[in-house]
């Protein structure tokens, strides 16, 4: 029993370890993306199994963890990304009506989440004089692009749409250099 307590003594020192090597309070990135890989490789030679699997999963996670460098007010931790995007949440649940906020935020979120939060750091409701610098703004290519295939999927899962949704894909098949 004392054994098995001091195990997860040394497992718990070693998660402590791995904690403080990606938090951004502890220094700048590479500094800590250095300690984060000296650690991962001293855990993958380590002859306990659990420490092993630790080091596969900081192999797993490694590339999103230190993504945002030393960028500064970002999400640290799922929660904090969970409070950033609790009001477009909000905001979608009210309109539809259901729990779940969709996939609108995903495929949107790059030019919907601004929108929705613009009105927290102002003090008056916008006017028109406000907005018209934003009557000729576009949505990125990008998100365009998304949503038209969000379009085709949904006419390909439906019954009723998907043959006339593969007979004008054969013909623009057909009409294609």
């Amino acid at each position: 029993m004392a054994s098995a307590q001091e195990e997860i003594r040394g497992q718990v020192q070693e998660i402590r370890q791995i904690a403080a090597a990606v938090d951004p309070h502890r220094g700048p990135s590479r500094q800590r993306r250095r300690r984060f890989r000296r650690l991962q490789r001293r855990l993958r030679a380590s002859p306990d199994r659990l420490r092993r699997q630790m080091a596969v999963v900081m192999a797993a996670f490694v590339v999103g963890l230190f993504a945002g460098g030393d960028l500064t007010g970002l999400a640290v931790d799922n929660l904090d990304l969970e409070r950033w995007f609790r009001l477009a949440k909000g905001h979608e649940r009210r309109i539809h009506g259901h729990r779940h906020a969709g996939v609108r935020l995903v495929h949107e979120g790059a030019t919907l989440i601004p929108v929705l939060d613009a009105h927290r750091d102002r003090e008056q409701p916008y006017g028109a004089a406000d907005l018209l610098t934003y009557r000729d703004a576009e949505a990125p290519a990008v998100e365009t692009q998304t949503c038209q295939r969000r379009k085709v999927m949904r006419r390909a899962r439906s019954r009723k749409k998907r043959p006339g949704l593969l007979a004008e894909l054969e013909r623009r098949y057909r009409e294609s250099p």
